[in-house]
């Protein structure tokens, strides 16, 4: 029998998962609940197979949902007990999570909690409001202890490179039949009732140019799809975040330092734009390997900035999601 008090902890865990970030809003992940611990298992079902083949993206955004049920658990009043791939029969089996000791939560983790429903990814350009350098630190830090490395990129040339390598990948896949079809599988049209993927007022019909340019996914795909926002043209603060080793346990760390530094940044007003295109070429993520990236591994490229717009949210509900 599970405690009343541990219960409505791992009930308010659940409902903070849902709304963990994931490549294409796919929501890749199914959770059990076995006596006072929640199950976090990879759904492959929902894999990109021509995007993600192996399963890298897919990992990222389940560390995401398990960061996000640890600072529920916290800011519950209870320290977070996690195995991360407990059990080598179970793949799927990306960890465990269950109440520990009593843990009073301070103000730091108040404060990722009050975003976990409130974060929004930004599909456009910012306005040209600055993201404060203290802050930018104070993610560098956050990814840090979560076992990536935060990057900021500053030197004009290398944004360069970053965009222009991202414009390449988009275009190559834009071109590519199998990998277009498989980005409009997860871009849901207007009036659309499913809770997964893109909505679209999730991006703009027409995008404000940036100065360099920034290509979006096209979710749209010859429909006059989108909202009516991003009016701004500052591509913010472009950054990478990187690992030393690039195996499932690295991807899941990078997914939760990932999670930790989007729920900070939007506590300080600051939302992320998102740019895989590149990390899912092969040939271009080695470049980036070696030519930006020190020798780490690059698992993300985004874009940090301020905007003003309010674009809506969709989740599954914790009926599809707990089984």
């Amino acid at each position: 029998m599970i405690d009343r008090s541990v219960k409505q902890v791992l009930e308010a865990a659940l409902e903070a998962a849902r709304w963990a970030p994931s490549v294409h809003n796919t929501q890749p992940w199914t959770f059990s609940v076995s006596e006072e611990e929640i199950g976090l298992r990879a759904d492959t079902d929902r894999k990109l197979r021509a995007g993600d083949a192996s399963g890298r993206e897919l990992l990222i955004s389940c560390g995401a949902a398990l960061f996000t049920m640890r600072t529920s658990i916290r800011c519950h009043g209870f320290e977070p007990v996690v195995r991360v791939l407990p059990d080598p029969d179970r793949p799927s089996l990306v960890a465990t999570v269950r109440p520990g000791a009593a843990a009073p939560p301070d103000e730091a983790t108040g404060l990722l909690g009050e975003q976990i429903e409130r974060r929004r990814t930004h599909r456009a350009g910012f306005t040209g409001l600055p993201v404060p350098d203290r802050l930018l630190d104070r993610l560098a830090a956050a990814a840090t202890a979560g076992g990536a490395r935060l990057t900021p990129v500053r030197a004009p040339g290398a944004v360069d490179v970053l965009a222009g390598l991202t414009r390449a990948a988009q275009g190559v896949q834009a071109g590519d039949r199998v990998r277009s079809l498989e980005v409009i599988r997860w871009a849901r049209p207007p009036g659309s009732s499913r809770k997964d993927g893109v909505p679209a007022d999730g991006y703009p019909r027409r995008a404000a140019p940036t100065d360099p340019g920034f290509p979006q996914r096209d979710y749209s795909w010859r429909h006059d799809w989108g909202g009516d926002g991003g009016a701004g043209t500052s591509i913010g603060v472009p950054a990478l975040l990187t690992t030393t080793g690039d195996g499932r346990e690295e991807w899941i760390a990078c997914g939760q330092a990932l999670q930790h530094v989007l729920l900070l940044a939007a506590a300080q007003g600051v939302s992320a734009a998102f740019h895989t295109q590149a990390l899912e070429l092969d040939l271009l993520r080695e470049f980036l390997r070696r030519e930006l990236c020190s020798g780490e591994h690059p698992q993300m490229i985004m874009r940090l900035g301020v905007t003003f717009d309010g674009t809506s949210a969709v989740r599954r509900p914790l009926a599809d999601l707990v089984r």
